[in-house]
Parts: C-alpha cells; structure tokens; sequence
C-alpha cells in the first residue's frame, strides 16, 4: 500500500533533512501507469520543499536535489533513487511493491486506500450532505437524477474516510402550488385514482387546474384561499397537504430503492415555515434588512453597501420566501445536529442563491457557514426514450434495464442468470452513473442512450463486465484464492503496471475530498478496468505452474476488491455475473 512506502520514503528524508516525517508525506506522489513504463514508483517535487522551508533557496534547485539524492540512500525497500529534473525518483524493490500491496488489500478489504496517512489533515467529523430534493405531489423528475447520484456518491465519500455523514433529503412541500393542487383535487380528483397510482395522478390534476387558471381567475383566488388555509393550519387543507407528502415519499423511496440510495432524514420547506418568521425578527433587529418602496424587504450583500448586490427576503405582504426558509433550515440544522461541514447538491442555475444564502447567514453572525459549500451540476440534453422525450425518472430507469437486458440476450458472452432483469437494472443504472460522472459536474453533456450502454469504452457496463469477469476466475479456482503465494512471481509487466496502478488509490480518493468530483475515481477504475484486460491476456491463470498461478490469482483478487470499493463508493452496486 502507498502509506507504507510513502512512510518508508518520508523516513529517509526525516534522517537527511532533520525535519518530520508528515513534512515529506503530502509532497510524495506515486507515478502514473504510462505506455512508456517508467521505472520508478513515487516521485518528490523539491520545488514543494522549498516552499515548505525544508529547503534553502540559497542553491538553485536541480544543485539542491543532486545534494539530497547523494544523502539518501538505498535499501530493501526502495531499491533505486535518482535524479530527475528538479524531482527525485523513488524505485520500490518489485517482490516488496507486490506483498506490501496485495498483503495490504487482503487484510483491509473494504478500508484499503482510505487509512492512508493522506487524509490525517483533511476535516473528519460529521458532514450532512442534503441532496435530492424532488417536489412533493409530483413525480420524480428525470432532472432530479444528478442531484440524487451526485449527492450519494459524495455521502459514500465522506462515509468512506471515517465522516459520521447525515443525508438529507429537503424536499419542496410548500408554496403557492399547494394551494393550486388543493383546488384541483377539490375539483377534479379521485380517490381511487390516487390509490392505483398516486403521483400520476396528482400530476394530472396539477396540470387540469393550471389549464383551467389560465382562463379562469376563480381559481387562482380559490388557489390563495386554500394555501392561505394551509398557512394557517386549517385541518381540512392540512390533512390534505399531510396526505400528499406521505404517498409522494413513500413513491420517492421506492425509486431511490432502486438507485440504491438511503435518507437519514425527509426535511423540507413546511418544516421552517414558522422558524422563518423569526429569521425575519432578527434581521430586522440586527439592522440587516431594508423595507424597498414596494414594501419588500432585502438585505444589502454589496461589499460598497449601495445596493449593488442584495437578496430579497420578504415579499410586501411580511410573508418569506424559499431563501428565508433555507436560512431558517440552515440554523436549525446546526443546532440540531452540530456539523462539522454542510454540503449542498443542486443544478448550477443556484449557484446564485447560494451566495446569497452564505452572505445572509455569515451578516448573521454565523461563522460556521464558512464550511458550508454548493457543488454545482450542469444539464443534460437529450435525454430520451423510444416514446420522445423524458419526463419522469422512472422512466428513465426503465429503459436502461430493457435496453440494457435486450443487449444481454443479444451477447454470446451472457451467462445464465437467476434473475437477468435485476442483473440488467443493476448494469443499466452504472451505465448511467459512469456517464455522468466520467467529466467536470459543472459542465452541460448530451445523453446517447448508444455510448451509454457500449459494453467497449470507458463505460459503467464495461466497469461491470470486468468486476463480473474477475469474479468468475474467483470462483473457478476457489480456495486458490486464499492460499499463500510468492510476490516474486509478479515481476511481468502487466503484474507491475497493475501494481503501480493500485499504489494511487489512496492519492486518487484524496482529491476528490478536496473538490468532491467522480471523474478522478471514475477515470481511476477505468484505467484500472484496461489494465486487468491486459493481464487476462498476458498472465493465465490456467494453464500455469501451480505457483505462479497462485500468485496471478492474488494479483487479480486484489485488483477485484479495489475495483468493487471504488464502484460502491460511486454509487453502483458490483454484479458477480453478466
């Protein structure tokens, strides 16, 4: 595993430098795997110890490094150290590079990569992620699907490297469009109806009553009646409202069953309605708002105090809007569950409301907001089923599980399974997730039902067929697995590349900490993925002398166990046959 290489370079430095062992640590990065097959394994940056104060700068740098490498020397474990250009190449002995990294897997499975001493100065504690957040009476909405996915893999994340995390789940249950539904359903719904299929349903009503306001204004006056109502806690319309969020929930939850996503916590808006009253008192109180002509109220956020950038917090007639309610949702939540950090997970049309929302509660006297941070996600365009466009996620799902199963039935390499449709859904929704973290989150991509779904490429069913294919070499060689084998017989090219690949594991989920993005740990897999359908090429397993055997089996039972790790943390659940 790179920490103890990583220690044992750190070590060597320390004795030369008579500094500290975590001086060296963060400034040793393992090679990447190239065609070119450098040789060494980790690599210093001297100019980082300048930087550090571990250097004088009184010698020019490539001086400085000569002088160091001179001081250093080799042993059992790095076998080679050498000059480069202002950096110096660390070579670890090749039977140690392999028992250190495979004995390192086996006994820590699951934790292999994230007890590295990388993450020794990274904020632990407990991290609520809020993610998600479809509206309630409405079904989920294929835009929903980013935030969802996106959200979970950072939980997973955080969760990973030992944060005590908090999911949740704020969801839009209240508003004006309460008020519209609540007529609607007065008017035109159905019972029996909501009971065959609840969502669809409200769905409908949602938009018989705002074809209906168009044209007529009884309406939208019976519309402020009912929410005005339910403001007031009328048990009629309350009941109602009560009645929708429970089935919308129970909806949801089946639909992030299938995504493999949990909640520890279904919040929303209606939970601050009161709470953001009192928002209101003490930004009164504290000077912070201004009543405009119109008679709303805002809170100037312009570093010149002119006006020039302000948020609106009160509409004219003292009610609150949706920013009042997070400000109100965000206190409470600190209160409540004292975190350490708080992340929110929605489009990048918000990124606005975000900044205002930080700038309100930091006027406000809150220093915790400063670990508070948005992570933007971009469109996706052209998303579509066989029937035209995508409206509502589910159908989503089920398109890439009878594509998906469809592909299966058509490929030779399909093996019998027990139950192929949750084999397809499984696969199908990893194709999804790949594709959509495979870039930066922020960025716009155009959805191709044909690229997503490839068996070739870097794609989630390729990232499957090979977790699937080194499961079946497992279990055709059974116990081999487990029995002791040489490290020395690793010493192929393929067996090295792999290697040296796992040796970043820990680099790899390091910064995506720092900036919360997948495509590092998706890349990662993929490359990993490449370099196991080298060495099933290169190095069988069958057919082999016992030992070597053995040894290969190790090799790709390691590379199994990180290639599952690294999957789940993304969200996808590995299959063992396809």
């Amino acid at each position: 595993m790179a920490c103890f290489f990583r220690r044992n370079i750190a070590s060597k430095l320390s004795n030369a430098l008579g500094q500290s062992e975590e001086t060296f640590i963060s400034s040793l990065f393992a090679i990447p795997v190239s065609k070119k097959q450098q040789s060494s394994d980790f690599r210093l940056s001297v100019n980082s110890l300048l930087q550090n104060g571990s250097f004088s700068s009184a010698d020019d740098t490539q001086t400085q490094t000569e002088a160091l490498v001179q001081r250093l020397k080799p042993d059992n474990v790095v076998e080679e150290i050498s000059v480069g250009c202002g950096v110096i190449n660390f070579k670890i002995s090749r039977t140690v590079l392999a028992e250190k990294i495979l004995e390192k897997i086996h006994n820590d499975g699951h934790l292999f990569g994230v007890r590295s001493e990388l993450f020794s100065s990274l904020q632990k504690g407990r991290t609520l992620v809020e993610f998600s957040s479809p509206n309630i009476a409405k079904k989920f909405h294929a835009g929903h699907l980013r935030s969802t996915i996106i959200g979970n893999f950072i939980a997973n994340l955080k969760e990973a490297v030992g944060n005590d995390v908090i999911r949740m789940n704020y969801l839009g249950d209240w508003g004006m469009q309460f008020g519209l539904l609540g007529v609607g359903f007065q008017r035109f719904g159905s019972l029996e109806k909501l009971k065959v299929n609840p969502l669809q349903h409200l769905f409908d009503v949602y938009v018989w009553v705002n074809k209906e306001a168009e044209s007529n204004e009884c309406i939208w006056l019976a519309a402020r009646e009912f929410f005005r109502q339910l403001e007031q806690g009328e048990a009629q319309a309350l009941s109602l409202w009560q009645h929708f969020r429970e089935i919308s929930v129970e909806e949801y939850q089946r639909v992030y069953k299938r995504l493999g996503v949990h909640f520890d916590e279904y919040s929303g808006e209606s939970f601050h309605q009161s709470q953001a009253q009192g928002v209101l008192q003490q930004l009164q109180q504290r000077g912070l708002m201004k009543t405009t002509e119109k008679g709303t109220g805002v809170v100037d956020l312009s570093s010149a105090k002119n006006m020039s950038f302000y948020s609106t917090v009160m509409r004219s007639d003292g009610t609150s809007l949706y920013i009042t309610r997070d400000i109100a949702a965000a206190i409470a939540r600190k209160e409540k569950y004292a975190f350490d950090e708080m992340i929110y997970v929605t489009d990048k049309s918000q990124e606005g409301h975000f900044q205002q929302l930080f700038g309100i509660l930091l006027a406000m006297g809150h220093e915790w907001t400063q670990s508070c941070r948005h992570v933007p996600f971009g469109l996706v365009q052209g998303m579509k089923t066989r029937q035209g466009e995508v409206v509502f996620l589910e159908d989503v799902l089920d398109e890439a599980r009878t594509r998906m199963l469809r592909n299966m039935k058509e490929s030779r390499t399909t093996k019998e399974l027990e139950d192929p449709e949750d084999t397809a859904e499984k696969v199908g929704i990893s194709a999804l997730i790949v594709q959509d973290f495979k870039g930066p989150l922020v960025s716009d991509y155009k959805f191709n039902w044909d690229k997503v779904l490839q068996a070739q490429g870097d794609t989630g069913v390729f990232l499957q067929y090979t977790h699937a294919r080194l499961c079946s070499l497992m279990r055709m060689h059974g116990g081999d697995a487990e029995a002791a084998f040489d490290p020395s017989l690793l010493q192929e090219l393929g067996s090295i590349a792999m290697l040296k690949h796992l040796l970043r594991y820990d680099e790899v989920l390091h910064r995506s900490l720092q900036d919360l993005q997948p495509k590092h740990l998706v890349n990662f897999l993929m490359t990993l993925c490449h370099l196991i359908a080298t060495a099933h090429r290169t190095l069988p397993v069958k057919g082999s002398p016992a030992a070597q055997a053995r040894a290969r089996l190790q090799l790709f039972r390691g590379a199994c166990t990180v290639l599952a790790n690294g999957m789940r943390i993304l969200g996808i659940t590995p299959v063992e046959m396809m």
